[in-house]
């Protein structure tokens, strides 16, 4: 029997951990604190098992880095796991969250919705979102001018969030959001953001790299807060169009120390 492709491994993954968030979602859970402002439920574990699960099964050899049970194996081959990036909104029944599986180095990347049952996934060329088992093209376009602008930080960073949000030019030509980071990054993948801005921590991240990978497939313009190559320098624009992009990137300028 043929084996599936990586991509079929993350999208079987993601929905796995999805079916778990869905069920837990709007019940009593357990709560499991890690800092005063962030904390795990029963939810994010049962998820990470369930995903943990189907990529053993079809890929043993393959390491896998998990949002909380952390590194397994070693192996020039790492799957990125966040199963529920969105705690915070999950626990609120705010329903803006996602499960993430990527493989970076194959520029794979699975993040399903579950509440609408949509995946968008990713396999280092193309880009779609599947519904009901029927994929449609990834296409970016900036139509909607809303631009999501991460609050999160790394700790004794300086972040130019809160000035952008209250820059006159900025407001005057995008109608700025706060909502949960991969997500939003796969929205402006499919055309639902103009574009999406953060200083958190990316490099091997949990937390972004899904979305990042599915932007890149569908063709956005994505790089640091200087215009320089993604990881190279601070921050993260990742922008339906050049631009769109350049815009950004002329607004965020004066902020930069």
């Amino acid at each position: 029997m043929d084996q599936p492709r990586d991509v079929e491994v993350a999208i079987e993954a993601a929905e796995a951990g999805a079916d778990v968030v869905r069920r837990k979602y709007g019940g009593a859970l357990n709560r499991y604190d890690k800092s005063p402002t962030d904390f795990a439920t029963e939810a994010d574990l049962e998820a990470e098992r369930a995903i943990l699960e189907v990529i053993r099964a079809a890929r043993p050899d393959d390491a896998v880095i998990g949002e909380e049970y952390g590194a397994t194996g070693e192996a020039a081959r790492t799957w990125l796991v966040d199963p529920l990036c969105g705690t915070l909104n999950f626990a609120a029944e705010t329903p803006l969250f996602s499960v993430n599986v990527a493989l970076p180095g194959a520029g794979v990347a699975a993040v399903a919705q579950p509440l609408t049952g949509e995946v968008f996934w990713a396999d280092g060329t193309t880009a779609n979102v599947r519904l009901n088992g029927a994929d449609s093209p990834a296409t970016p376009t900036a139509r909607s001018r809303l631009v999501d602008v991460d609050i999160d930080a790394p700790p004794g960073s300086d972040f130019l969030g809160a000035q952008l949000l209250t820059d006159e030019k900025f407001r005057a030509a995008f109608a700025g959001r706060v909502s949960s980071s991969t997500l939003t990054l796969a929205w402006v993948a499919v055309g639902r953001r103009a574009a999406y801005i953060t200083n958190g921590t990316l490099t091997d991240s949990v937390h972004f790299t899904a979305g990042t990978l599915l932007c890149e497939s569908a063709g956005c313009t994505i790089t640091d807060f200087r215009g320089q190559p993604l990881h190279t320098g601070p921050g993260l624009v990742a922008a339906a169009d050049p631009a769109t992009h350049q815009q950004l990137l002329d607004l965020i300028a004066p902020h930069l120390t």
